[in-house]
């Protein structure tokens, strides 16, 4: 989905439309962040994580709206709910991601006009614009949803991956962050064409059984099955919170710390998972952060 969080908020009130639009935390504290906002802030130079002061400095007449994550989630069931309409191959990634399996449909023989119903549908009956991606698989799927926003379909076949993938830098590929990228760097990896023909044993030495994964996605090979069973993935769950000015008093920061840690600890019950490593991170005036962490003998 096409800046999902904004794109709602225009299908309940026309009346945004066309007009810079971002959703932001704390939206009316000095140091709330944009979480999202639309193309029209995008062009203006908008962009996720900014400040917001920053925001409104560079797009004076941008309209501000605090998250409303149930009005969100309510949109994105509607949205799954079209998709299971063709398969009941959908696997959700996120609240505005997913895959979905055509390969035993009666749609297989026609992917690009199933897509571009689809999307009409999303747009007509939902008011929401989404980019789309076709592929033999799901790797190839996500990278060819990337290259056309708003409102994109792409095809990409596996043939064309040296012609289209192999010369984008490695930062753009789906699945490496900026960590790995620097990581990938220091063997010289630049383009994803150089991940795509790098010594497997060297990538394993330095990511794991990553490497070789990673190496074969660059070339074009993922295995992976849409999964309609999976429930979104999350790898850690966290709570943050920006103070309306500036702080050394101790005892308020250690306050904001315990309200942080019922809320993650509620968060970690209701998803009934358990914790072997705790973070603190602590971002300061400057904008520097320092990041500390401790593991867990008992999860």
């Amino acid at each position: 989905m096409n800046s999902f969080y904004a794109s709602v908020e225009m299908a309940y009130d026309p009346s945004l439309k066309g007009r810079p639009l971002a959703i932001a935390g704390n939206a009316k504290e000095r140091k709330g962040i944009v979480v999202t906002c639309s193309y029209e802030a995008r062009a203006r130079g908008v962009k996720p994580p900014m400040p917001l002061w920053e925001a409104k400095r560079l797009c004076p007449e941008l309209i501000v709206k605090p998250p409303n994550f149930d009005r969100y989630r309510s949109s994105s069931r509607e949205m799954f709910q079209v998709l299971r309409e063709y398969t009941d191959l959908v696997e959700p990634v996120s609240i505005d991601e997913g895959y979905m399996d055509l390969t035993d449909t009666p749609y297989k023989n026609r992917a690009y006009e199933t897509a571009k119903e689809i999307q009409e549908r999303l747009q007509e009956e939902l008011l929401l614009p989404s980019s789309i991606g076709i592929a033999p698989n799901k790797f190839l799927a996500k990278m060819a949803s990337d290259m056309k926003k708003p409102l994109g379909i792409t095809i990409l076949r596996k043939r064309e991956v040296p012609r289209i993938l192999w010369p984008m830098d490695i930062s753009e590929m789906y699945g490496v962050g900026r960590k790995t990228a620097e990581k990938l760097k220091t063997l010289d990896i630049e383009k994803i064409g150089d991940l795509a023909a790098a010594d497997e044993y060297a990538l394993k030495g330095l990511l794991g059984i990553n490497g070789p994964r990673l190496k074969k996605r660059a070339n074009g090979i993922d295995t992976g099955e849409v999964n309609p069973d999976r429930i979104y993935e999350f790898k850690s769950v966290g709570n943050s919170s920006t103070l309306p000015h500036d702080s050394t008093d101790e005892k308020e920061l250690f306050g904001l710390i315990d309200k942080l840690s019922v809320s993650v600890s509620d968060r970690l019950k209701r998803k009934e998972v358990m914790t072997a490593k705790v973070f603190i991170m602590i971002r300061f005036a400057d904008w520097t952060n320092i990041t500390r962490s401790k593991t867990l003998l008992n999860p």
